[in-house]
């Protein structure tokens, strides 16, 4: 066990400067990192327009990376802090990979599953519902998103 375990703000502060490495790619800037015994494993951003790949989210390459650390695909004991509400698919990838627990920063009104449209981390129909921390440096996380988008229109 590492002596010195990372705080949530701590861990986000890592998943913005990967939020804004995805911005500045032209990516959609948002960042994810996934947190195991007090120190981060894996770290990403945004790829999609990078990679061509629809399912680049931040969140399921920072999930595929902390799996291949570790040498399995159950993350229970791991967080993953991500600058962004998960989406459908990205909720779906952190339950089926029992990520133990799940902290993000900015709400997603138009695509969240982990509390806005949809709560799939409570929902009692499914085998497992890591805890949620939310709002953990929100304004900075949505301000990310607000300027990338204003710059495009």
């Amino acid at each position: 066990m590492s002596q010195q375990q990372i705080t949530d703000d701590a861990a986000m502060a890592a998943a913005l400067v990967e939020a804004r490495a995805a911005g500045a790619r032209g990516d959609v800037p948002v960042g994810a990192v996934v947190v195991h015994d007090g120190r981060i494993i894996a770290s990403r951003g945004n790829e999609r327009e990078a990679s061509g790949d629809p399912t680049a989210h931040a969140e399921v390459l920072a999930l595929r990376d902390a799996s291949a650390t570790l040498g399995r695909w159950r993350l229970d004991d791991c967080t993953l802090v991500v600058t962004l509400e998960p989406c459908l698919m990205c909720a779906g990838a952190l339950l089926n990979a029992r990520v133990g627990r799940l902290v993000y920063g900015a709400a997603d009104l138009k695509a969240g599953a982990t509390a806005s449209l949809y709560n799939v981390c409570a929902d009692p129909r499914l085998n497992h519902n890591p805890p949620v921390n939310h709002g953990v440096r929100a304004a900075e996380s949505a301000e990310l998103l607000t300027t990338f988008f204003a710059e495009r229109r």
